[in-house]
């Protein structure tokens, strides 16, 4: 493919919304590289001043000092009004989670076909409580089972019709919400570190792979869950649990609106990692070319729709520059789906993941004109069906190379 639409920079994800910082220093009359040393001289003013100001808080007799009942009680007690207003936020977000349709009728309204669906809560590696759903179907044995890992600021209830047909191949489902999403804990929309959401994925994946021995398992990821799929196949221990990994629009090269946000989001993402960029809350991408749609993405409570937060924003930029710079490592079999009018991903960066990756066993699917939510678009039975012939073409080799191996 040689031409792409132009890319928004620094996506936040599925919620198709921007950080456009610093964006008028394009437009300066400085220099890139006298920019960059004004920012470093800033920040070194700005450490010093921290480091001085804390030293001669300490040390200096000749200042009196603060109260401490008073100031320990303070902040004891905004912690503890903050720790009450987001433990109030996951109760109301896990009470709607839980009150969620988990079945749906297909696209002919055929009502027929009956799975068994739970909800439940997983404790990740962190003891957070993480709202999971589970889609099985009633007769015959399993295929296989996928995870479906959602992408940033939605959560796993948007996947019943994917979970439907899934299910009517005798594949079950399973998925759970990250921290800070959907019904699980965590301040809305705040992400600490998608690290953890990778840890927290690999745990998931052996307690499904302990409930269901000897059923193939998949991984699947969208957008910046796609990442976090990548990222944890990565790790031998939770390769050998998979039969593969599928992708669809998956964050692989996010670039912020200029250069210099890369050397000071590590900072801000320490100083204030829950506030909110006002100016990244930019509405008008579109994710798909169903209006319906969007409409029921953009209206749904559980799908956070305010301003990308700090740290959130500097974990994205962070996980995408350790896999575009490891995409030579990459060995699970896996497959890769994006739309070639993506404006929040960059389906360029899947086609260097396919072309770079030793994997054995790859497949990528570009569709022409498609947007950023595959399974949100009007050809979303057509996209799953891709994905299930791709997951049975696998089987197929599995099985094939265990008969190899036995004659």
């Amino acid at each position: 493919m040689e031409s792409t639409l132009p890319v928004e920079e620094l996506t936040s994800g599925a919620s198709g919304r921007i950080i456009p910082l610093f964006k008028n220093l394009r437009r300066s009359a400085f220099s890139y590289e006298t920019s960059r040393r004004l920012i470093i001289f800033l920040q070194s003013i700005f450490l010093w001043v921290i480091l001085v100001s804390r030293r001669r808080f300490s040390t200096s007799p000749s200042s009196p000092p603060p109260s401490p009942p008073s100031a320990a009680a303070t902040s004891v007690k905004r912690r503890k009004l903050s720790l009450r207003r987001d433990e109030e936020d996951t109760q109301r977000r896990r009470a709607l989670a839980e009150a969620l349709d988990m079945v749906v009728e297909n696209e002919s309204g055929d009502d027929g076909f009956r799975c068994r669906w739970n909800t439940s809560l997983f404790f990740g590696t962190r003891r957070n409580a993480l709202f999971c759903r589970s889609w099985i179907p009633v007769s015959d044995e399993l295929r296989g089972i996928i995870i479906i890992i959602h992408g940033l600021n939605e959560h796993s209830g948007r996947y019943a019709h994917f979970a439907r047909q899934l299910n009517s191949c005798n594949f079950g489902v399973y998925a759970m919400d990250w921290i800070g999403h959907g019904g699980s804990d965590g301040l809305h929309g705040y992400v600490p570190s998608l690290d953890h959401v990778v840890a927290d994925t690999g745990a998931f994946l052996e307690k499904v792979k302990f409930e269901n021995p000897g059923i193939p398992c998949f991984l699947f990821g969208h957008s910046t869950g796609g990442a976090v799929v990548l990222k944890a196949a990565s790790y031998p221990h939770i390769e050998n649990m998979l039969e593969g990994i599928i992708l669809t629009s998956p964050a692989l090269r996010v670039k912020p609106a200029n250069p210099i946000v890369s050397a000071v989001a590590p900072i801000f993402s320490l100083v204030a990692p829950r506030y909110q960029f006002k100016g990244s809350h930019k509405r008008g991408i579109p994710v798909s070319r169903d209006p319906a749609a969007l409409v029921a993405k953009y209206s749904d409570p559980l799908v956070y729709t305010g301003p990308l937060r700090v740290r959130t924003g500097h974990e994205i930029l962070r996980i995408s520059s350790h896999l575009m710079r490891n995409f030579k490592s990459v060995t699970v079999p896996f497959l890769v789906l994006h739309g070639s009018a993506d404006r929040v991903t960059d389906p360029l960066a899947s086609q260097d993941l396919y072309n770079e990756a030793a994997s054995e066993f790859k497949n990528i699917k570009l569709y022409d004109g498609f947007l950023h939510d595959l399974l949100f678009e009007p050809e979303r039975e057509e996209i799953a069906q891709d994905i299930i012939d791709w997951m049975h073409k696998k089987l197929a080799s599995g099985n094939l190379a265990n008969v190899y191996s036995q004659c």
